[in-house]
């Protein structure tokens, strides 16, 4: 369980965080999106107890992160947007570097590299990891942060700057993370993957949270379904010309329909001649919300 109420944090004047509360409940994914300079990365900073709020709480799965820094980092695992590798090391003598700082056995640093070498696809045999591409030292960054089996993990944009194939393979990645009872809290400018990915989703705009809810419960807050209408006809102008009509292959379609308008138009097409082949619905995108509520 994730625990956040009023966080705040000020910089020499500026509010970069406006008393942010939110909680997120043990296995369940969070996105944190909104534009640039909406507070993300310092709130992600904060819960990795990397950055103190100036005020308000926050304690992760009973550790008051101000307080037991040393217990936040036995239970967490952080992702930062660039991941600043050493270089000169192999894949594995990092990981074993890094497993030998959170104190596991040598024999339990070996199991677990295989492991996640394997899941992550990122057997690099002797190369350093400067020889690697930046989707593989992504990887080893995410390996880094998994290796001593953390219950939640901060991950800011994961598939930032990656190819397509790649981006694919950590968003799918993240998503069996669930599966291993990992509570996960990331940001994202691809909206679709959050989308995808999230049980919840957090909106941040200058520093405050606009709102936080499923995609559903976001959907209803900012804006209605709307209804594309797909109908064939022999005659279109006995409709009329006061719709924009699409010609879709041998039907015509018309989109961004409310249900009073797709309700007059479904009863005025029989009385013309024509017969309505399907209806879609639409939902706001997370992209839709973002231009609504601006800068």
């Amino acid at each position: 369980m994730i625990s956040a109420c009023g966080l705040t944090k000020n910089y020499n004047g500026f509010t970069a965080l406006d008393g942010v509360s939110f909680e997120l409940r043990d296995n369940e994914i969070l996105g944190v999106i909104g534009h640039n300079g909406a507070g993300k990365t310092t709130l992600l900073k904060i819960m990795t107890g990397l950055v103190p709020p100036t005020r308000g709480g926050l304690s992760i799965n009973g550790i008051d992160v101000v307080e037991d820094p040393v217990g936040l980092k036995r239970i967490l695992g952080y992702l930062p947007e660039d991941s600043h590798l050493y270089e000169t090391m192999t894949v594995r003598s990092y990981l074993t570097f890094f497993g030998e700082i959170y104190g596991m056995a040598g024999e339990a640093i070996r199991e677990k590299t295989d492991a996640l070498l394997g899941t992550l696809s990122l057997e690099a045999g002797q190369k350093k990891i400067g020889e690697l591409s930046k989707g593989m030292k992504r990887k080893v960054a995410i390996a880094r942060s998994l290796l001593h089996d953390p219950a939640v993990l901060i991950y800011d944009e994961p598939s930032s700057g990656l190819d397509p194939m790649t981006s694919r393979t950590i968003i799918e990645f993240l998503k069996d993370l669930r599966t291993q009872r990992k509570t996960i809290v990331f940001s994202a400018h691809n909206l679709y993957q959050v989308e995808e990915v999230c049980d919840r989703v957090m909106i941040l705009r200058r520093g405050k949270e606009v709102a936080c809810g499923s995609i559903r419960e976001l959907r209803e807050m900012f804006g209605s379904i709307t209804y594309t209408l797909t109908f064939s006809i022999a005659d279109l102008a006995r409709l009329g010309n006061h719709r924009n009509y699409r010609k879709d292959g041998i039907y015509y379609s018309v989109d961004g329909l409310d249900i009073d308008g797709m309700n007059e138009l479904s009863l005025a097409l029989p009385a013309a001649g024509g017969r309505v082949e399907r209806v879609e619905s639409h939902y706001p995108s997370l992209e839709q919300m973002l231009v609504k509520i601006g800068n």
